[in-house]
């Protein structure tokens, strides 16, 4: 969660160097419970203690409102199709939430979402 917090911090400085505001925070959604958990709560445990600087980070940009780490279903997480190999039906769901287009097929609807064939 770290490095994807360090990303976005740039992100949004790129953009403001761009004259690109963002309205904030930027919602980070996570699918690991403990992740979560460790997110929100100042207390330190003992199996935190190894990653407490990067801890200290992400916390830091949760409480200054950058971020706000969210809930969501493993089934619904987006990033899987990048990152793990699913079944047939679970990619397509994951590729209709995010909206991809397969250019390759001799499907004519892509000619409604502007795609040249």
């Amino acid at each position: 969660m770290a490095s994807l917090t360090c990303e976005i911090v740039w992100l949004l400085k790129l953009l403001r160097e761009l004259n690109v505001f963002q309205k904030l925070p930027a919602n980070v959604f996570c699918d690991n419970k403990a992740a979560l958990l460790i997110s929100e709560n100042p207390v330190f445990h003992e199996r935190t203690k190894h990653f407490e600087i990067d801890l200290n980070f992400v916390r830091e940009r949760v409480l200054s409102g950058v971020l706000k780490v969210l809930k969501i279903d493993s089934l619904e997480q987006p990033a899987d199709v990048f990152t793990k190999g699913l079944g047939v039906a679970q990619h397509d769901f994951l590729c209709d939430k995010l909206q991809l287009v397969d250019v390759f097929s001799g499907d004519k609807s892509l000619r409604a979402v502007g795609v040249k064939m």
